[in-house]
């Protein structure tokens, strides 16, 4: 049938009849593929009535699926049926080879590709529908016992369907059960990285049966054996793209271990024909803290060699490493292209709200976007995530914490939320408890150096340097390509009093930011601190080079005027000080250091800087002043005195 035309095409002829399972079966799929599930449903079970077919119940169990009836469809699954397949012509269906029994432990199932197909009317005689007992328990016929079983210990599919029913119902046990805790084809010969699948598609004995395995180790809290599970699911089949989805969106593996690892999987073993594209999206979704060069050049062979100029998850990747080097504007003009194309697109509604958060002026259309986004998707934690920032941004902080927390109930493994729930706390000034969020954030997502980065910096404002050096270095090991985590370790050498390796490690964190082409904006703190170290090293001449970079970036920058100020003080220039001082006062008149700078500096102008400012006529016409102020003197103390009371009859001169 083509689904955009009004007509079916006509099917090619095949030889003989088709009777009443086979239009049954046509039926069913037709209304699959047109979302009439409970018609699919309802036909479904009637054939299964009929046939006692694992195929048919294996669809009616998809069929049970797709309209959220778990249990009835783990139900139909786990029960029993003869093992004896009926001698039936069908295709194989991906993931069910024919035969019922293969070399695992696990058999499989034959099965129609379409779910439907042509057949012979069954002999009911021949396979007797088993009975269910009362609450649910099985009775089996003792002269049946050796002739039945479970669908899910004869098929690879209706095992793994069952367990993602048992998910769907909060079962976590009896999930990890049905799966087991490891892959049970690892060491089989039609398993392995180097074994591409039959017929192209997705290894559904090995890869998805690792996903749903990892799926499960994350409910359970069992974060380290997910991401193994993870990273099997995709070695074993690199197109399952849901468990790199899980290890990147996760940041379950650091920078280093996610570029090694997406690098080093058998593309040319898998998918021969495909592999320089796979390997090339792949390596655009990864983190951009590194290998710049390596991201430009594959986002350019993407957009000439495949034309993806206008795909999502492209643009999604030029709009990740504008946002890496602090291009907010630039960056929201990609966001907004995609989502012109998509109106919700995962990986991009994070980016797009930061970026409207960062800009000032687009704070009241974040507020328009979060209340579309609650009416639109109320069960998208995105959606939530919007209002909070929403709240962040106009400085409520219990309003936006609020609403974080709902964010990460609804997903606990949506790291925004818990990154900004902490923040919440740091920009309320509760450092403690941002230390505990934190902490908390970093435990959750081992592969992401920021949590770490972050409590550093909250123990550098609680002045615990020793635990701000700890988590700094932990984060460092983690990722030692980030500019601002470069920075913070040189405000820590800065305060243990090494200014050379401040300064040092403030040129690095300036020289990182170059090479990623960052906004200059962003990084006039670290010119203030690297001018700062110079200035402490007494090498005053650069500590001024980079105090003017700072006012070249930012002309009315307040502490840049006042250090400049300073460094002028230091060389004796004195009038340019104070002019310094003066400008910085007129942005921050209340900083009681330079008010106290400034009156320093006027003092020392007056009693130590040339007499010319303060004397007319200069040094000279002051020395013949003084010269007659003495005389005048002497000439009075030589008349009589005169006993006036309360006159004063002689003066001291100094």
């Amino acid at each position: 049938m083509d689904v955009f035309q009004d007509t079916e095409m006509e099917s090619d002829n095949d030889d003989g009849e088709w009777g009443m399972i086979d239009r049954m079966r046509l039926w069913r799929h037709d209304s699959l593929m047109q979302h009439l599930y409970e018609t699919a449903a309802f036909w479904g079970d009637k054939i299964l009535s009929w046939t006692n077919d694992p195929n048919d119940a294996f669809w009616l169990a998809q069929t049970y699926f797709m309209t959220h009836q778990y249990a009835r469809a783990e139900r139909l699954l786990t029960r029993p049926f003869s093992a004896m397949t009926p001698k039936m012509p069908s295709a194989s269906l991906n993931g069910l080879e024919n035969g019922v029994v293969d070399d695992t432990t696990m058999g499989s199932l034959t099965a129609d590709t379409k779910g439907k197909g042509k057949e012979g009317h069954p002999d009911t005689s021949i396979m007797p529908q088993l009975p269910m007992g009362d609450a649910g328990m099985v009775q089996i016929p003792e002269e049946l016992q050796d002739s039945v079983s479970r669908l899910v210990d004869m098929s690879v599919a209706c095992r793994y369907l069952a367990a993602q029913c048992q998910v769907r119902q909060g079962n976590w046990t009896d999930a990890t059960e049905m799966l087991g805790e490891a892959n049970p084809f690892r060491h089989s010969a039609r398993s392995g990285r180097a074994v591409p699948n039959v017929d192209g598609g997705i290894k559904a004995s090995g890869s998805s049966m690792c996903h749903l395995r990892g799926i499960l180790m994350l409910k359970l809290n069992r974060g380290d054996q997910a991401k193994l599970c993870f990273m099997e699911a995709l070695t074993l089949d690199v197109k399952c793209y849901d468990a790199f989805d899980q290890l990147v969106s996760g940041e379950m593996m650091t920078p280093d271990e996610e570029w090694e690892f997406v690098q080093g999987l058998a593309y040319r073993e898998q998918t021969q024909d495909d592999a320089d594209f796979v390997q090339l999206i792949y390596t655009s979704q990864l983190r951009k803290y590194k290998h710049a060069e390596e991201h430009a050049l594959t986002r350019r062979r993407l957009v000439e060699e495949f034309g993806l100029s206008d795909n999502p998850d492209v643009l999604f990747s030029f709009a990740d490493a504008l946002y890496a080097q602090f291009r907010w504007a630039d960056c929201y003009v990609i966001t907004t292209r995609i989502l012109g194309l998509a109106s919700i697109h995962d990986s991009t509604m994070p980016l797009h709200i930061a970026c409207m958060y960062h800009l000032n002026h687009l704070h009241s259309k974040l507020f328009i976007l979060a209340h579309e986004l609650v009416e639109r998707e109320p069960e998208n934690p995105v959606s939530w995530y919007a209002v909070g920032v929403w709240y962040l941004a106009s400085g409520k902080w219990p309003q936006a914490r609020q609403y974080f927390s709902k964010t990460s109930l609804m997903d606990p493994r949506f790291g925004p939320a818990w990154i900004a729930f902490a923040h919440t706390f740091a920009m309320e000034g509760e450092h403690d408890h941002a230390v505990t969020a934190y902490s908390t954030c970093a435990r959750m997502f081992t592969g992401s150096h920021l949590p770490l980065l972050f409590v550093g910096m909250e123990q550098i404002m609680l002045s615990n340097h020793l635990l701000a050096d700890e988590a700094l270095n932990a984060a460092y090991a983690a990722c030692d390509g980030d500019p601002l985590l470069i920075n913070e370790l040189g405000v820590m050498a800065f305060t243990h009093g090494d200014y050379q390796r401040a300064a040092d490690l403030f040129k690095r964190s300036l020289e990182l930011a170059q090479v990623t082409q960052s906004s200059q904006m962003s990084w006039t703190t670290t010119y203030l601190n690297l001018g700062t170290c110079y200035r402490k090293l007494k090498n005053y001449e650069m500590a001024k080079t980079n105090y003017q970079h700072v006012l070249e970036i930012e002309p009315q920058h307040p502490q840049g005027l006042g250090y400049l100020g300073m460094v002028y003080h230091h060389l004796g220039e004195i009038d340019k000080a104070i002019v310094k001082y003066h400008e910085a006062l007129s942005i921050d008149p209340i900083n009681g250091h330079l008010i106290e700078l400034l009156n320093l500096a006027l003092e020392s102008d007056l009693c130590c800087g040339s007499l010319e400012k303060v004397y007319p006529g200069g040094e000279e016409a002051f020395r013949a002043m003084m010269v007659s102020l003495k005389t005048k003197v002497l000439d009075a103390s030589k008349k009589p005195k005169v006993d006036k009371p309360g006159a004063d009859v002689a003066m001291s001169v100094g």
